[in-house]
């Protein structure tokens, strides 16, 4: 029996029977046995285990703790040391699931007694002592009914409640030691492969999120391969908190929540300014665009969301409106848009139409994942539908990346990819339908030489699309504007235009957004400006301040000048204060420029100008005015130094 493995380089390893995936590594080298930890298959996104017994003609990509995919992996193996250690120190405890999430992992536990925040450091140092046990993971398949037989004698009533819902006649165990855990993996290939652990924090939870459940204990953790990696992402963690918008919105007044209201924000008049400034520049950008603005209802009835496919696939997230007809509360423009363009008769000549809506759009979440600004019920899009013909597809995505290039720019959004996102599992529409919207959109990417990454299952529901990935200044990435190509809505609605031939055909449906959620954005960019935003943005833009009351007409006079200015944000602070405490009120609302008028500056006829955290400098204030006018004219993302 032969077999051939194919490697990410192209080269082949042969073998004369199927090898397992850390085989294939250690015929390669075992310096690289040593640091595998899983691998790709044939193209698939999902991590195997390096157990995993590999077929023929197989492509495998190695997964080493230098690949990012490596993190994991061993985050996964350090749920179940996290797991471990609390049966060793709680033997009563009950596991239930332990899942690797975004930067971490967590596991719940029934458990006697709620945990504390010093259980948390016991805890801890009991996991790093498993670890330096270095235990192997040894998986084993066991037929159901003795994995069923094993936990039931064990206590382990949650696990055997899992292995009874799977319903498979066999399930996979690892052990490491004498514990084990019911897991698919992957997992590493001993506990050595784990450089260094943290818990998080802890807070309490219900088995499989219902509150009608049992009450549950979650512990979050992360891992890494080395201490360094860890203390690193620590001090990151620190500068999360710092920037947190919440903690910066209540400094700069910028908003509001309130229970009455929940996942609803107030914006103040400071926030207001920066949702307005953000709303008219995009105005701006969709008359250079070609773009209409228009205005749609709030609610439809539920036959508009049936024939859209939004019911069938999205109704768990939908408010309904009681009343003698069902209607609900809109959680998207598209379905109007469509009825909107269905109440003209369109030629090619009139195409494409790009029509733009700032309405109010609602969304149903369970609570516990509202977030502030970013995770919000209801909230406003810098939303657009493009309806074209298939002829001017490749134009409309060429003019969609250069329109968010252009206003990425204005902002200073610099660090992003574009991801390529094909057909889900859950769809609706033909085969032969994705086909051609997933090749439009691949075509029209290679055709402008545009970098992307394909990201395999990600699509909408009703078609393929085009994400736009923000990396932060925290190296958090957040998925921002999208464009989506939707052949399936204009074939329910029905949808048409006569051609230049007096043929009938269907246009294509581009949903398009480039900032997303008004709301999420303003809490991403607070946090990724740490609240330094560009002065044409800024709620306000400058504040005057002086050292003594000796300076408190001429500081009077010089609001007077700087409010004449159109457009310009001033505000004065001459209350009797200290300048040192002036300075810290208007750094904590993040002013762009501070103007300081003591003796020396009254003398002279001039101001002392601080910008940000930068240095102070004297300047004329028609040149500082003057220079100000055209930073925020020009829409400078930067401060300007005088």
């Amino acid at each position: 029996m032969s077999v051939s493995i194919r490697l990410a380089d192209s080269s082949v390893k042969e073998f004369d029977k199927e090898p397992s995936v850390l085989e294939l590594a250690q015929s390669i080298s075992s310096d690289l046995a040593e640091k595998t930890l899983g691998a790709f298959i044939n193209s698939q996104e999902e991590i195997v285990d390096v157990r995993t017994i590999l077929k023929d003609q197989d492509q495998v990509d190695l997964i080493t703790s230098s690949s990012p995919a490596s993190l994991e992996v061993i985050r996964h193996s350090a749920a179940h040391v996290l797991a471990q250690a609390v049966q060793e120190l709680r033997p009563e405890t009950k596991v239930t699931i332990g899942p690797v999430i975004e930067n971490g992992f967590y596991y719940d536990f029934d458990v006697s007694r709620p945990f504390t925040d010093e259980d948390m450091l016991v805890i801890e140092n009991k996991m790093k002592e498993i670890l330096s046990r270095k235990l192997s993971l040894v998986k084993e398949i066991w037929p159901a009914e003795k994995a069923i037989k094993a936990f039931q004698e064990m206590g382990e009533s949650y696990k055997v409640e899992i292995i009874k819902e799977l319903g498979e006649s066999s399930v996979s165990v690892y052990k490491q030691g004498d514990w084990f855990d019911l897991c698919r993996g992957p997992h590493c290939q001993h506990l050595g492969q784990i450089g260094a652990v943290k818990i998080l924090s802890h807070s309490a939870c219900y088995w499989r999120a219902d509150e009608n459940n049992q009450a549950l204990q979650r512990i979050y953790g992360t891992a890494f391969h080395t201490q360094k990696e860890l203390d690193d992402y620590l001090k990151l963690m620190e500068q999360v908190k710092k920037r947190d918008h919440r903690k910066i919105g209540k400094e700069m007044n910028l908003f509001y929540f309130n229970e009455g209201t929940a996942g609803q924000p107030f914006f103040k008049k400071s926030g207001a300014v920066i949702y307005r400034q953000l709303q008219n520049f995009l105005r701006e950008k969709y008359e250079k665009y070609g773009y209409e603005e228009v205005i749609s209802p709030q609610i439809y009835s539920k036959d508009v969301f049936v024939r859209s496919g939004h019911f069938d696939f999205y109704k768990g997230n939908m408010y309904s409106i009681e009343g003698e007809n069902p209607s609900f509360l809109k959680p998207m423009n598209c379905p109007g848009h469509c009825l909107l363009y269905k109440s003209s008769k369109w030629s090619y000549k009139n195409l494409p139409w790009r029509v733009a809506d700032f309405g109010r759009l609602h969304r149903r979440e369970r609570s516990g994942v509202l977030h502030g600004l970013i995770r919000v019920l209801g909230f406003c899009q810098d939303d657009a539908h493009i309806f074209c013909s298939m002829s001017q597809l490749r134009d409309e995505i060429e003019s969609f990346i250069q329109m968010f290039q252009d206003i990425y720019s204005s902002l200073g959004l610099t660090n992003y990819q574009l991801d390529l996102c094909t057909r889900p599992a859950q769809r609706m529409g033909e085969d032969q339908i994705w086909d051609k919207a997933e090749e439009s959109l691949s075509l029209a990417l290679k055709n402008m030489k545009t970098s992307f990454h394909v990201s395999q299952g990600d699509g909408a529901f009703y078609g393929p699309k085009i994400d736009i990935m923000f990396e932060d200044s925290l190296k958090r990435k957040w998925q921002l504007g999208t464009l989506q190509c939707d052949f399936n809505l204009p074939k329910v609605f029905n949808l048409s235009f006569s051609t230049k031939e007096n043929t009938i055909e269907q246009p294509v449906l581009l949903h398009r957004a480039i900032l997303g959620s008004m709301e999420r954005f303003i809490g991403i960019y607070t946090e990724h400006l740490s609240g330094w935003f560009p002065t044409w943005l800024a709620p306000v833009q400058v504040v005057l301040m002086n050292v003594s009351q000796d300076q408190e007409e001429y500081i009077n006079s010089l609001y007077e000048k700087f409010s004449s200015v159109k457009n310009l944000r001033v505000q004065k602070d001459i209350n009797s204060e200290s300048l040192s405490y002036k300075i810290r009120q208007a750094r904590n609302l993040r002013i762009p420029y501070m103007v300081i008028v003591g003796k020396k500056e009254m003398e002279s006829n001039k101001i002392s100008v601080r910008s940000g955290a930068g240095p102070t400098a004297q300047i004329e204030v028609d040149t500082f005015l003057s220079n100000l006018e055209k930073e925020i004219i020009e829409r400078k993302v930067g401060y300007s130094s005088f």
